[in-house]
Formats: structure tokens, sequence, C-alpha cells
């Protein structure tokens, strides 16, 4: 049988899918009456949006992800006089850009942002009470919810380490996800492991090894071969990102200005490495939540040395290990979402 338009719009209206003033537009009604999902999970988002522009790609896919909860934003710092972000005022320009981007999505994505440090605190400084570690442990101690709280961190981690230092007690209350740290032997495969530093781990190399080596806190780790498999064509990005309005332009701007600075000699690809963050926390599976497409192996949380090598323990907690994420959803999801948000 041959359903004909009418029928089809009948039938839609039957169903209370498709009102008359929606009849020219009924595919749109059909989505507007989808139900939205509801968080699940609050995350805490720290990234230095100032530096890398895959922050900022990861900031709006969050924001744009109705799953997860973003109770405030941090924006932190890197590494002292990087190219990226020169200057001595690198947390507060963070938080500048990620506030810019955040007005951007506009009405129902607000979080507060919170300028972080400028510089990592000095070797074997006390740790420093300020807003953002009182914020930090506010959440955490918050009992009118009962959703778990992530801590997702595309760059150094001074600030969720300082909020450890001054009160351990948070650590079972909270999942670090990093994006971070060298290699680990014998999970590459068949490709050689690297044993330079790793650009995260070296913006505060005493943090990380807070919350390695001295906190409660459950980690999963995205480490350097992994993030940097999150590889997408500029000819791919810019397809999708010139018809996504002014958020698209932003983001699409914010790389030009880094191949500028190379002199364009990146190559045909960016690395997103910052997007696991939100295919660890906002696309999670249907039924019985968890990155089901994404491969991980679980050990015993490691002594991150000051190399940024790793000392196996037996008795430690467990953490994750991700040997590989899911390029495929993550970014079919972004670009998706900024289509539907322009």
């Amino acid at each position: 049988m041959t359903v004909t338009e009418p029928d089809r719009r009948h039938l839609l209206t039957g169903l209370g899918l498709l009102s008359l003033t929606a009849a020219a537009a009924p595919w749109r009604a059909l989505a507007a009456a989808a139900i939205s999902p509801v968080p699940r999970a609050r995350v805490i988002i720290d990234n230095d949006f100032s530096g890398d522009p895959d922050g900022l790609f990861q900031l709006a896919h969050h924001l744009l992800s109705p799953s997860v909860a973003v109770p405030f934003v941090i924006g932190s710092h890197i590494h002292a006089g990087d190219f990226l972000d020169g200057s001595p005022t690198q947390g507060d320009n963070a938080a500048a850009r990620a506030r810019t981007l955040i007005a951007m999505i506009g009405s129902g994505h607000h979080p507060p942002v919170l300028a972080g440090r400028n510089t990592a605190p000095p070797p074997g400084a006390p740790p420093q009470a300020t807003a953002i570690t009182r914020r930090i442990l506010a959440e955490a101690w918050r009992s009118d919810t009962k959703l778990p709280l992530v801590y997702a961190a595309g760059a150094g981690l001074t600030e969720l380490a300082e909020a450890v230092r001054i009160d351990p007690a948070i650590g079972p209350r909270i999942r670090l996800v990093w994006i971070g740290g060298r290699e680990w032997p014998d999970l590459t495969g068949g490709v050689p492991w690297r044993r330079d530093a790793e650009y995260n781990m070296t913006i505060d190399g005493a943090a990380a090894r807070t919350l390695f080596n001295d906190s409660t806190v459950e980690i999963w780790q995205v480490p350097r071969n992994v993030y940097r498999q999150m590889l997408v064509s500029m000819a791919e990005l810019r397809a999708a990102l010139r018809p996504a309005g002014a958020v698209g332009a932003f983001l699409l701007d914010a790389l030009e200005q880094v191949r500028r600075h190379q002199d364009d000699r990146l190559g045909e690809t960016y690395i997103l490495g910052d997007s696991p963050l939100v295919t660890l926390t906002a696309l999670l599976s249907s039924f019985e939540p968890d990155a089901s497409s994404s491969d991980y192996v679980i050990r015993p949380t490691p002594i991150l040395n000051e190399d940024g090598s790793y000392t196996r323990r037996a008795e430690a907690r467990p953490m994750r290990v991700y040997r590989s994420i899911d390029a495929r959803l993550t970014f079919g999801d972004l670009f998706a979402k900024l289509a539907i948000h322009r």
C-alpha cells in the first residue's frame, strides 16, 4: 500500500506528532517531539581554553550534550611562555575565551566560568584554598543529588590536586577523566612508544603525581598515543563548521589561527585530542551506561614518576587506561549537534 503525503500528515497529527502549524515540516515536528535526555552525571570541565583549540571543541560539545550537567567550568594555565598563549594571565585568558563561546551557544548553556591559577604552584608550597578549590569541595560534598561527579580535565591538574590536598576525603566522591600522560609500553600494540615528556603531564607534574600517587580519586586516563588518534581532516572540519553559525565560525577561526602561526605546515589534519572527555562522560551507552564502544584495560593505579613513566604497584586502587576511543561516535555526534544548534 502506498501512503500518500496527506495520509501521512493525518496519521502524524492523530499521534500528536504534527501540529497544524508544523504541517509543512513534519520531520522537524517529529524531532521536536523527541524526549530530551536527562542528566546522568555532573561534569566539572577544566581545560586550557586559551591554548590548543581542541578544548574549545570539547567545551562546545559538552554544553550541547543534555545527558550531563555542568556545574561550572575552569579555565586553566599551560606552560609559561607557550606559543599558544605566552602571557602571564593564561588562566584568566582561558576563562574569558570560555565565556565568549558559552555566550555564543546561548540560552540554557550558561554554567559559571572560573579563572584558574595562571601558573603552577611553586614546588613544595602548601595547598592554598581559593574560590575554585572551595567550589570543587562543595560540589564533591553535595548531598542534594545522586548524580555521580566527574572531573573532565584536558590539560594540567592543578586545581583538582589542590582541592584533594586540602581535603583528601573527597577522593572516593569524584572520578577524574584525564587527557594526558605518556604511553604505556605494553599497550601501544605494534606502535613504538615514546620516552619524551607528555605535554599535559608537564604543565603541573606535581599535581599529576598527587592524584596518581597520593589520592583515592578514581582515574580514567586517555594517554598520548590514544588522544592522538582523534584525528580529523581539515576538509571535514571546514565542511562541518562553515554552515554551523557563529559557534562553527568561532571554532574554525580558532583552528585557523593556530595554522597561520605555523605557516600552515600542519598538513591536512588536526588532532581534537580533548574530545574523549565527551565520549567518556556524555556519550555512554543507553542501558548499563558505560563507554562501551571504546577500549580500555583496568589495572592498579601506578606510581607516576617525575619523568612521566609509571612504576606498577599491585595493591593500588584500580584505574582505567584507554587503548582506543570511538572517534566515529564522537565526531559524528559533535557535527550533528552543531548542525542542529545553528
